[in-house]
């Protein structure tokens, strides 16, 4: 037995299987460095596709080779390392920036943030934003399939405005974010697409993007980086349609923290310390909501932003997804 100087015993056994607890989690966070590694070098795509290799067990498994170079699959991972790596890249600023609580704003981070963010997010909205999501929402494929006007507000790189452009060809969508950069990604991928005749992209803030008379305004993973969320969701009532649909897709999250302490909400977590919040706090009001605000939350947000009726309509193991209308 040890002690510490207050005379507290100290059992050798539990602190020897904390530090390798410890030990487990630095392979873990240098696990992501050699992931991102492999996945910008080939080398799991080589692995998959059976080349030369010295040992037969160097091959990956079929679940693991989906995993790792299937970038059509929901459960596609190189984005989430790469945005793990862009985080802990820059940590060292978000760690200066938070002890004044100034922030830091999304514009400021690394490009793995920015490219890991959309590689992660990307596959989910594949899977799900046509096939589950918009069905989901009271008549809104309807409106879209005979021609809607459509406002994707921090769209990022363009994804989720790119999805919806090729399915809905009668529609007309524009795309917006904060971040220039961004934006210029957007516009490359949606000409490689071909859909520049019903998408556009524009460097707006989302509580100022322009237009009005929307059929639909979406929001993807970005209510909480905001930060006025309560100001964005006032713009946007001001913007829809007298019937109008604002879709809000946000982190899969409990409303009670004991609800989180699970795989995904310790990552979220993290993400939320390091990016999101400090994001929310770089901008007017910086209300910091943070990855895992949760349901209720999210409704507080929505009604003080002038909606009567909030649902939430889909989930995933990683997103949930509200419905909110005038």
């Amino acid at each position: 037995m040890t002690t510490l100087d207050r005379a507290v015993e100290v059992d050798g056994d539990k602190l020897m299987a904390f530090v390798f607890r410890a030990v487990d989690e630095v392979g873990a966070a240098l696990n992501a460095a050699l992931v991102v590694m492999g996945d910008k070098l080939g080398l799991y795509r080589a692995l998959a596709d059976g080349g030369p290799q010295s040992p037969a067990a160097c091959a990956l498994a079929p679940e693991q080779a989906v995993a790792f170079t299937d970038p059509e699959s929901p459960a596609y991972l190189p984005g989430f390392f790469q945005l793990a790596l862009g985080a802990v890249i820059d940590s060292p600023r978000i760690t200066e920036v938070a002890r004044s609580g100034a922030g830091l704003g999304w514009h400021e981070h690394v490009h793995d943030v920015h490219d890991g963010c959309e590689r992660f997010f990307r596959p989910g909205y594949n899977a799900n934003l046509l096939a589950a999501w918009l069905p989901a929402l009271d008549g809104v494929v309807e409106k879209l399939e005979r021609g809607a006007r459509v406002a994707d507000v921090g769209c990022g790189h363009g994804s989720s405005t790119i999805l919806m452009g090729e399915r809905f060809p009668r529609s007309r969508f524009v795309g917006s974010d904060y971040h220039a950069g961004s934006i210029e990604t957007a516009r490359r991928r949606a000409a490689e697409a071909g859909v520049e005749e019903q998408v556009r992209f524009a460097v707006e803030p989302a509580a100022a993007y322009s237009g009005d008379g929307y059929d639909l305004v979406t929001m993807f993973d970005c209510l909480h980086d905001m930060g006025d969320p309560v100001g964005a969701a006032r713009h946007v009532r001001s913007t829809l349609a007298p019937d109008g649909t604002w879709m809000i897709v946000e982190p899969q999250a409990g409303d009670r923290t004991e609800d989180n302490f699970n795989p995904v909400g310790r990552a979220y977590y993290a993400f939320s310390t390091l990016l999101c919040t400090p994001a929310s706090l770089s901008q007017e009001v910086g209300l910091a909501l943070g990855a895992q605000a949760g349901e209720a939350r999210i409704r507080d947000v929505v009604e003080a932003g002038g909606f009567t009726r909030f649902r939430r309509v889909a989930e995933t193991p990683f997103n949930l997804v509200f419905e909110a209308r005038p």
